[in-house]
């Protein structure tokens, strides 16, 4: 949860900042490689995928914050939370899927990033995969167990939370029962409230305000970060250049991220998110089978359920929303994602850049362009042309879907890379996806349903 609210926080600010501040940033980042000597990984997906972590350290927790929010005790060296963060192609949309701290989990074979002893294949605690190997142990279990390619890591602590939390002045949270938790100190009456850093942390942490445990716990992080970008993005409080440095400094030191998530991912990425909004913003959790699965060695477990995970990851490799949201863009229902269409682009006109226009916009839309438009022998071309072999018919539909009023023409031997040659008529792509009747299985959270009404 931490890791989730300050990466919203300096992505979100990327977005409205300029160049230098966020390099500055960049900089003060701890570096860590969890990719490093990596094989047999997922094949890549479309979008950004994040993997986001929260630790138990405590090391920069002053006593007084300790005894008031009651953070005492050893830390466990572990994940205290987890989720990916998928950020969609076309930056419309941000899905995060919360994976359970106690998941029954299947490390992969390794070799102890401390002691340096080999360890075979064995079961885990998930959360247990960060303190037996480090980030790279947990981003290799995390691709194992979800056959989802991990792009980034970014890992934080619970300062960096609290503090973050104080400089945006506080979050908004509605309570429809009252939630009282005498080991983490939460004590909320029925209503709305607006909670410190310290109160935020409690709030996350919580897991015995009643008898969901952890998943209620994963349910109040989603509800607080979907509250957080609501207000971030609705207030334009991160559009101050005063505030956002105070934003910078409450974060700097205390976030670790790949080697690879750097100054230009960020300000690009911050860019792209600048116009995301609190409904295209979808939570939900990894679907459990079974509550208390022992473990010999391990204790009671939580069992993922395999035909309903696996379509949630589906998701997220195929760039598909979890569940339909209100969207500033209406989409055309097509057979076929345009993530399984390759396509190459000719330019039929004498208009000058015409097929880089459509190649880059049809690669916006999910389809796999060359990326490398060409001419097409012909220059007078009127009508756009979709050419197809008749064994992908389902697949040219699709795409003629995408491009309104294009002509279908069939060429046999052709293979699976449909042809487009780009016509006079062509105006702009058309957005399409897949409508999939089994998404809604997932009880998912929109960041719109978060709001607290009057």
């Amino acid at each position: 949860m931490r890791a989730a609210t300050t990466l919203s926080v300096v992505v979100l600010a990327a977005a409205g900042i300029g160049h230098a501040v966020v390099t500055r940033l960049d900089g003060e980042i701890d570096r860590v490689d969890p990719f490093k000597d990596m094989k047999n990984r997922p094949e890549a997906g479309h979008g950004m995928n994040v993997l986001l972590v929260g630790t138990d350290s405590r090391d920069r927790i002053s006593e007084e914050e300790r005894r008031k929010y009651r953070l005492g005790g050893a830390p466990c060296h572990c994940t205290d939370t987890m989720m990916i963060v998928h950020i969609a192609e076309d930056r419309e949309r941000a899905s995060i899927v919360s994976l359970p701290r106690d998941s029954y989990a299947e490390a992969p074979a390794h070799t102890d990033h401390t002691t340096g002893k080999a360890h075979p294949a064995h079961p885990i605690k998930l959360n247990a995969a960060y303190a037996e190997g480090g980030p790279q142990l947990t981003v290799r279990t995390v691709e194992h167990m979800t056959k989802v390619k991990i792009d980034h890591y970014v890992e934080v602590d619970f300062t960096s939370f609290m503090r973050t939390v104080d400089v945006l002045g506080g979050v908004e949270i509605c309570t429809a029962e009252p939630l009282k938790d005498s080991y983490t100190g939460l004590d909320l009456p029925v209503g709305t409230h607006e909670l410190d850093g310290g109160q935020a942390l409690q709030y996350v942490r919580s897991r015995h305000t009643d008898g969901s445990s952890d998943l209620g716990r994963m349910k109040r992080q989603q509800r607080f970060m979907a509250s957080l970008m609501s207000q971030a993005t609705s207030s334009g409080v991160l559009l101050n250049p005063m505030k956002f440095r105070d934003i910078t400094r409450a974060v700097l030191g205390s976030v670790r991220a790949d080697k690879g998530f750097g100054t230009g991912e960020l300000i690009d990425l911050g860019r792209a998110l600048r116009n995301l909004t609190a409904a295209s913003s979808e939570f939900t959790t990894v679907p459990i089978d079974r509550m208390g699965y022992p473990v010999k060695g391990i204790g009671s477990t939580l069992k993922w359920d395999g035909t309903k995970s696996a379509r949630i990851f589906r998701a997220l490799r195929d760039d598909r929303p979890l569940a339909p949201y209100k969207s500033r863009v209406k989409y055309a229902p097509v057979d076929v994602a345009p993530q399984q269409i390759r396509v190459q682009v000719a330019n039929g006109t004498t208009v000058a850049g015409l097929g880089r226009t459509m190649d880059r916009q049809l690669a916006a839309t999910g389809f796999r362009t060359t990326k490398t438009p060409v001419n097409a022998p012909r220059s007078d071309v009127r009508r756009t042309v979709v050419l197809y072999d008749p064994r992908w018919d389902r697949s040219a539909k699709s795409l003629a879907t995408a491009l309104p009023g294009a002509e279908l023409r069939t060429v046999r031997g052709q293979g699976p890379t449909m042809k487009v040659i780009a016509g006079k008529d062509f105006k702009q792509v058309r957005k399409v996806r897949v409508e999939d009747p089994q998404r809604e299985e997932a009880k998912v959270l929109r960041g719109d349903e978060v709001s607290c009404a009057p």
